[in-house]
């Protein structure tokens, strides 16, 4: 509840509050699956909405969805409401849109790959550091020749022209082998597989468009779906990173707010972290530290506040804990951690009420007006004025409908093509046909690809056509989406499909001829040491015989005389 120019979120001895100010040294909301983390979200979620503050929602399970409908206060929630001394919930629905990466639940949210760098890339194709560097000259090498790169098909066109001018790059780039290029085409492809296409391409995002109010001045809340894109761990922490940082780069300094711009709940915040390379997990620190000043706060939802580094969480200055089961040895370290991170309350044992905690009950501790954290309250969370549960298909639609950003990121179709008069000539002397797409040449045809000249700068590639190495930058005009039958979008459809299983059985014809090759050289080996092992064998015959050669000459010398053991001994090597 909003109460007051204060954020009322759960109930003691007496109401609990998060000033709105206080919201930019961002929070932690954590416990165990079951124990009230959702419902402790759309409290504080719902609370800034009605203080005029637009927020972002990670909703992994779908039931986020329900801030878009108005609770209901059944018997059990009345009860607990008149307990906790509110007898005049204002139950509403708050100010929704629905965002979704594949499009399928939300307005589509879509990044260039040119927006998102090479190190995002990088993680999302779980790249080792040497192929994360290939894929780096690549970037480089799209930025010299002014390339845009703005899909998928874009990016792999690009890593095969690198790849076929490997030579050339060299020494201006440095090295790039041909298993690296392999290795982040196979990569590329499986991400395309797993619906990356989707989400890469244009209209990309305009962060800024998540900072709007409704006529009332209530915050609209951006609930990004992630039921499907969960599935993809690396690609939904990615995504959310790349958030926070052009979010990061976008705004500008603002110091000390009244409240916030905008804040950010990150749900299953540990898969941010995960594998995560040390200079990225600086990043984020980096980010989280400083995007305060932009008047962003940002929320990590968690199970175990171990879950997040410790400089991450260092920055978080307001928490909530809900239970933590012990029923391991480090289930026990990770409550005594979590304990000691609150300021202690001498009224009870932190560590002890954190495995005593029942279901909507938390640890509670907020910054005070001069950022002091108070000391840990054990509390009641109070109901959100949303729904608890998730909204219906029907509300969604609705919602969806009626938000004037969904035309605006509308899903385009890719018409992305390379004129057969802008193309070099095929091997063979002939055209490439007409509309071929810039992927295809590459893959069936690598003269296609323009040779890049060696002019004093030695950059590979400088003179050559810009069309060749990104097919953006001359390309043929988008359609209009809102103008494409449905007939051509249906052969596009069936063109991209085509054209990634030719791309799919070119790489596993690749992958089982590089097998038989394998196959042929172990075949080889194991020939050459059974050929050495028989030699040896023969060697060590012949040994063993001359030692009983030796043996019955020595016995023969003592019954008939050396010269005649010794003359025995010469025939029977010679006959060896």
């Amino acid at each position: 509840m909003f109460v007051d120019d204060k954020l009322v979120i759960a109930h003691s001895a007496a109401d609990l509050c998060l000033l709105p100010s206080m919201c930019v040294r961002h929070g932690l909301i954590a416990g165990a699956t079951g124990t009230g983390k959702t419902v402790t979200l759309k409290t504080i979620a719902s609370s800034l909405s009605d203080a005029g503050v637009p927020c972002f929602l990670a909703d992994v399970k779908g039931d986020v969805s329900g801030v878009a409908v108005a609770g209901e206060a059944s018997d059990k929630l009345a009860a607990r409401l008149h307990d906790l001394g509110i007898d005049d919930m204002d139950f509403h629905a708050c100010p929704t849109r629905f965002w979704d990466v594949y499009g399928e639940k939300g307005t589509p949210v879509r990044a260039t790959i040119s927006d998102m760098g090479p190190a995002l890339i990088s993680r999302i194709l779980d790249l080792t550091e040497v192929q994360a560097g290939v894929l780096s000259i690549v970037f480089h090498v799209a930025q010299d020749q002014s390339a845009p790169l703005v899909g998928l098909s874009d990016l792999r066109a690009m890593v095969a022209y690198v790849g076929e001018h490997a030579a050339e790059c060299r020494t201006r780039y440095g090295n790039v082998s041909t298993a690296s290029v392999g290795a982040i085409q196979r990569a590329l492809l499986s991400l395309e597989d797993a619906g990356g296409q989707l989400f890469f391409g244009q209209p990309s995002l305009d962060i800024t468009d998540w900072l709007t109010t409704d006529e009332a001045g209530h915050g609209y809340l951006n609930v990004l779906d992630c039921t499907r894109l969960i599935q993809s761990p690396l690609l939904y922490s990615t995504f959310l990173l790349w958030m926070l940082s052009d979010l990061y780069e976008t705004l500008p300094e603002v110091g000390d707010v009244d409240k916030p711009k905008v804040c950010f709940f990150f749900d299953e915040a540990h898969l941010l972290f995960d594998d995560a390379p040390k200079a990225l997990v600086q990043k984020v620190e980096q980010v989280v530290r400083l995007v305060r000043s932009k008047g962003v706060g940002v929320f990590f939802i968690t199970q175990v506040p171990a879950d997040i580094p410790d400089s991450v969480l260092a920055q978080l200055g307001n928490r909530v804990q809900h239970a933590l089961r012990a029923y391991t040895p480090s289930d026990q370290k990770a409550v005594r951690a979590a304990a000691d991170s609150f300021r202690t309350n001498p009224a009870f044992d932190t560590a002890e009420a954190i495995g005593e905690l029942a279901t909507g009950e938390a640890l509670v501790s907020f910054l005070d007006a001069d950022g002091k954290p108070s000391p840990v309250e054990r509390a009641k969370v109070i109901a959100p004025c949303c729904s608890m549960g998730s909204a219906p298909d029907d509300v969604r639609e609705k919602v969806r409908s009626a938000d004037p950003l969904a035309e605006k990121y509308a899903i385009q179709p890719d018409t992305t093509q390379v004129p057969a008069q802008q193309a070099a000539p095929a091997a063979g002397g002939a055209d490439p046909q007409e509309g071929t797409t810039m992927d295809d040449q590459t893959q069936t045809n690598p003269a296609a690809q323009p040779a890049p000249t060696a002019p004093a700068a030695a950059a590979p590639a400088a003179a050559a056509p810009v069309a060749a190495a990104a097919p953006v930058a001359q390309a043929a005009p988008v359609a209009d989406p809102n103008v494409v039958s449905a007939a051509a979008a249906k052969e596009q459809a069936e063109a991209a499909k085509a054209q990634a299983e030719a791309a799919k059985a070119q790489a596993e014809a690749e992958i089982a001829q590089a097998k038989a090759e394998k196959a042929k050289a172990d075949a080889e080996a194991a020939e050459a040491r059974a050929d050495k092992a028989k030699q040896g064998s023969t060697k060590t015959e012949k040994s063993e015989v001359e030692k009983m050669a030796g043996a019955a000459a020595t016995s023969m010398s003592r019954s008939i005389g050396t010269s005649i053991a010794r003359g025995v001994m010469d025939a029977i090597k010679k006959s060896i």
